[in-house]
């Protein structure tokens, strides 16, 4: 059986994977593993180690706390927040993006429109 965690860290180390455009096979070849390893880890059904979780953060330029972000939803596992490849591409234009005033009202307007989306659900859900 598969722990929460375990599958909460392969999905992070699956969305970092793809925001950086690596194959499962660059990371294998990378940690000095096989890419069927690597689908283990993000699939949680082998664990990551301490130091092996170290050396993906180094490879995929991400803190170590990252593979950790999100985890106060395990009590609704249905919640699975994977990234759609459109999501990982605009990721990708976003990371580019190098001016930080332009960064940051890039920011505040998707907090906006995603404030505006979560409202528009709610009053929906109420009118229901």
């Amino acid at each position: 059986m598969v722990h929460p965690v375990d599958a909460h860290v392969g999905r992070q180390l699956k969305t970092a994977r793809h925001l950086r455009e690596l194959s499962q096979g660059d990371v294998a070849r990378n940690l000095g593993v096989s890419f069927q390893q690597v689908q283990k880890y993000e699939s949680g059904t082998n664990r990551v180690s301490a130091s092996r979780l170290f050396e993906l953060a180094v490879m995929l330029h991400v803190p170590p706390g990252y593979f950790f972000d999100g985890l106060s939803g395990l009590d609704s596992p249905d919640e699975d927040e994977r990234l759609t490849p459109e999501d990982a591409q605009i990721a990708r234009a976003l990371s580019r993006i190098t001016d930080r005033k332009t960064k940051s009202m890039l920011h505040a307007l998707i907090s906006e429109i995603a404030g505006y989306e979560d409202d528009r659900s709610s009053d929906v859900a109420a009118n229901c």
